[in-house]
């Protein structure tokens, strides 16, 4: 079941819209003020938000701006008694997805509400990467095996981002370098070299198939090893 945030301080219309959603079959959770707001979005998992803008103790500006610099990138769907489009532009620029001005149908939120929550589907598949048993959750940092979490340093995970990125495509050790440590590559230095050997123990090393390959003399790729 879907879960959405509704975060309303008006009594009616807070009511009206936690009665429609949760007859809809959405799982809905309702708080009154930013603070809390903010609160239930960074410490809890929702699929869409419903966030007014003219809130008590924080305003829904601050939530968004706070939501967004914490790195989540789910909906947000603002409702704003205040129809300029300066108001509009501000909340979109911020990084909502939707913006709709009271009063309105509880048909019209529906339907966006159901848009928003597709779109969103297709933005969670671009954060999650599989390559046979191997997941990449780009948004949590988060690399698992077989359902196995794998520790990898910020420089091994932006390694592995790029791999997963680009299956099956030989990557030249120069490409790597100048992707991952923003470097000009020294035929001298091996630090590409001794990076993928620590990640290839991390990620092949008590798994099969092998997938990061050496293909000597051209560099590397990450492609299902049938032998192994």
């Amino acid at each position: 079941m879907m879960k959405i945030l509704l975060v309303e301080d008006e009594q009616k219309t807070g009511d009206y819209l936690k009665q429609g959603l949760t007859e809809a079959g959405y799982l809905t959770d309702w708080v009154t003020d930013g603070i809390s707001g903010q609160h239930h979005a960074l410490t809890e998992d929702y699929d869409l938000i419903i966030l007014d803008v003219m809130l008590p103790e924080r305003n829904g500006w601050q939530v968004i701006q706070s939501i967004r610099e914490h790195g989540k990138m789910l909906p947000i769907l603002f409702l704003s008694a205040r129809d300029d489009v300066e108001d509009r532009v501000k909340g979109l620029d911020l990084g909502a997805d939707d913006y709709l001005v009271k009063p309105f149908a509880f048909a019209e939120l529906l339907s966006r509400v159901k848009s928003l929550l597709r779109r969103g589907q297709s933005k969670e598949d671009q954060y999650l990467i599989t390559i046979a048993d191997l997941e990449l959750d780009v948004r949590k940092r988060r690399v698992t095996r077989a359902g196995q979490r794998i520790d990898l340093t910020a420089k091994e995970f932006a390694l592995m981002e790029l791999f997963m990125r680009r299956p099956g495509e030989v990557l030249p050790r120069a490409l790597i370098a100048s992707q991952v440590w923003d470097m000009n590559f020294d035929s001298d230095s091996n630090v590409v070299e001794v990076a993928i050997k620590r990640l290839r123990t991390k990620i092949d090393h008590g798994f099969s198939p092998k997938l990061i390959q050496n293909i000597r003399g051209m560099g590397y790729l990450l492609e299902i090893d049938d032998a192994s």
